[in-house]
């Protein structure tokens, strides 16, 4: 088979990937606006969160750390061909492709926008980090002050090479991600994820202390457990290249 070939059957295999991401995503979306209206009887009287609410800065800030997930684990299809990190990029990219859908449905469903002028990423995890209040079991939260390895600012993060939020790749990672090839890139890409996946729980374990909305507080408490899941098999897939994750 000509390179050509081999080229021409790598893009489509991932704008196939990518389309059916967009899909599930929307119709996630259109899922999660039902439910949520659902659950007032469709009267429109239960609260809307405010702009500046835990509810509505998780949904932001959570959207754009999916989107970084999904972009990163396209990235890592097209650099390997082993089936087991292929298979686990995939799951990852349309699962949270669909929760992103669903955190950007009940943006729209408040009538809230999606990008909040003059809030710096993770304020809303402010009172979760004082520890300012009774917020029940906090056992297995990283506080946005004790995160090792990550850098913060006022609002508990600062923005660093392109890093929005605890976890994510910086814009030199994703670049380096980009060029890796076969066993590198599966490492790389288990390490990245590792990390972005324990800035995502310590994220969905504040919004389930302080979101208001039980359906968020849901889809926080899902993500907790699927991506501590998800970490445990990484750990796993690490181990097996003689490799480990880059943080304790």
């Amino acid at each position: 088979m000509s390179a050509v070939s081999s080229a021409a059957r790598s893009v489509t295999r991932t704008q196939w990937a990518a389309i059916t991401a967009v899909v599930l995503a929307l119709l996630f979306a259109g899922t999660a606006t039902v439910a949520s209206a659902g659950r007032d009887g469709g009267t429109g009287t239960a609260p809307v969160p405010a702009a500046d609410s835990a509810d509505a800065g998780f949904a932001r800030d959570m959207a754009v750390h999916h989107q970084q997930a999904v972009e990163m684990s396209f990235i890592v299809r097209d650099g390997t061909d082993d089936e087991e990190v292929r298979r686990l990029a995939y799951d990852i990219a349309n699962t949270q492709a669909n929760q992103r859908g669903m955190l950007l449905g009940w943006l729209d469903l408040w009538g809230l926008p999606k990008v909040q002028s003059g809030q710096e990423p993770m304020a809303w995890m402010e009172k979760s980090a004082s520890g300012s209040g009774d917020h029940g079991d906090m056992s297995g939260m990283g506080s946005m002050d004790n995160m090792s390895g990550m850098e913060h600012g006022s609002s508990g993060h600062e923005v660093h090479d392109g890093s929005l939020m605890p976890g994510m790749a910086t814009k030199t990672e994703l670049d380096q991600l980009r060029e890796a090839r076969g066993k590198q890139a599966e490492i790389l890409y288990l390490q990245l994820m590792t990390d972005h996946h324990k800035g995502g729980v310590s994220m969905a374990q504040g919004c389930v202390e302080l979101c208001a909305a039980g359906t968020e507080k849901d889809l926080a408490a899902g993500m907790v457990a699927a991506q501590r899941s998800e970490m445990g098999l990484m750990a796993d897939l690490l181990k097996a290249r003689g490799a480990k994750p880059r943080t304790g």
